[in-house]
């Protein structure tokens, strides 16, 4: 294939979508309204964190393959991977979608293909983007064709899962299904499976809410068991043994661009309907909170009025530098409203977000009465008690992950908390047994 591509949007799928394109021999003109990050990966740096960018970065620059700027260039293919967020009022925010779309008008041919990466709610190719494109004059469907092709990736395994899984392709007509999955062919060895434009956008709306819904049912399940005496980690652990059971985990809230956003799309298309998702987004959006007064019990169930409490972890996943909808500051934001001194701390984060975060993990332990983890960063998995100990004026450390060795941390002298978990130990020694 020797077309050449735009891509519109160089944030955490835009980017390593371009350089994939790129490396497999497509030219590739990459675009973000960003000037710092134009400037930054013209330069072969990066303004996000992703295993394996960088190398892959540094080849499709110095191949020539891949160019960027603030503005398209006329190109074969268009591909629109911009921010699809929430209002505060939860409703979906498509300025982003729009904005990109009229701004490659001037510059599409006939035969040229719109792609939509971008997760949204149903019908937006239909009922945003089209409108939009017929601006061009060009006839959709025989002279400008359209798909939808929604990202189905985790951050941190962006490339693996760009290659190896599955693609939905779901276009305004058949040629423009048939000439997205050519397209996708190029670098995807997942099943492509074909589909029209608005079952596309529905497919990964509904994946995400499965998994908040699915989450939220963990909460329930961990604020239960705190109340009842058990562990829920053990007792989901368990229950995943059955073979048509799979228990997602509980924790401070959902983040993130998807799953913390996307099933407000179907609330607000059907209200009426979307019960269970939008209880389920309650349930995950009061974790932060739950979480902040569980911080403060606990301080005061050790008789700490005035306590300094140390955030370890602002991004909303493990091993990420992401923070879009991140739960950590919602529980920063409920821990200033009770009082709660605190100092925020994240390797991951290279630059300070917030007045009272630190870069320095001596210095976000200082004085501190607890360690608060929500994020499972493998930093925080491996780290040693002794570490930070030493610094602390109270050793205790509240895990809403589920991610360290407790035992080592409490033969450190530390009262361990645990989300979900109200101190409870089995009398009996966890061992499988089998004959």
């Amino acid at each position: 294939m020797s077309k050449k591509i735009c891509v519109i949007g160089l944030g955490y799928i835009g980017l390593p979508t371009a350089v994939m394109f790129a490396n497999h021999g497509l030219q590739v003109h990459g675009v973000d309204i960003n000037e710092k990050a134009i400037s930054m990966i013209q330069k072969k740096q990066l303004h996000i964190e992703e295993n394996g960018l960088q190398e892959r970065l540094n080849q499709a620059i110095d191949s020539g393959k891949l160019t960027v700027s603030t503005t398209p260039e006329e190109a074969d293919v268009f591909i629109i991977a911009v921010p699809s967020p929430i209002n505060p009022d939860k409703t979906a925010n498509l300025d982003y979608v729009r904005s990109a779309t009229q701004s490659i008008v001037p510059y599409v041919r006939a035969g040229n293909l719109v792609v939509l990466e971008s997760t949204v709610p149903p019908r937006t190719v239909e009922d945003v983007m089209l409108p939009i494109l017929r601006e061009t004059g060009l006839e959709i469907g025989t002279e400008l064709y359209v798909s939808h092709s929604p990202e189905r990736v985790i951050p941190g395994r962006i490339f693996e899962e760009l290659t190896n899984n599955d693609r939905i392709i779901g276009g305004i007509n058949e040629e423009s299904s048939r000439l997205t999955a050519e397209l996708y062919k190029t670098f995807v060895k997942g099943t492509i499976h074909l589909t029209d434009a608005t079952t596309a956008e529905m497919v990964k709306v509904m994946e995400n809410t499965y998994r908040d819904v699915n989450i939220a049912f963990a909460n329930e399940l961990a604020k239960i068991s705190e109340k009842i005496g058990i562990d829920v980690w053990e007792a989901i652990r368990l229950a995943n043994f059955h073979p048509r059971v799979n228990i997602h985990f509980p924790g401070p809230g959902v983040g993130g661009h998807c799953i913390a956003v996307d099933p407000w799309f179907l609330v607000e298309l059907q209200p009426e309907l979307a019960k269970m998702i939008h209880l389920s987004r309650q349930t995950n959006d009061s974790m932060p909170e739950y979480t902040a007064l569980k911080i403060k019990q606990i301080l005061n169930e050790k008789g700490i009025k005035h306590g300094r409490v140390a955030v370890f972890g602002l991004a909303f996943k493990g091993n990420v530098d992401d923070m879009r909808e991140s739960p950590s500051l919602e529980v920063i934001h409920h821990l200033e409203k009770l009082g709660i001194d605190y100092t925020a701390y994240d390797p991951h984060i290279k630059e300070n977000q917030l007045s009272q975060q630190t870069q320095e993990l001596e210095q976000a332990v200082a004085h501190a009465d607890m360690i608060v983890i929500l994020t499972d960063h493998q930093e925080f998995k491996y780290l040693q008690p002794e570490q930070v100990g030493a610094h602390m004026r109270t050793s205790i450390i509240f895990d809403t992950k589920h991610c360290i060795e407790r035992g080592l941390w409490e033969e450190n002298g530390f009262d361990v908390h645990v989300l979900g978990d109200a101190k409870h130990r089995s009398k009996y020694e966890k061992h499988t047994f089998s004959n």
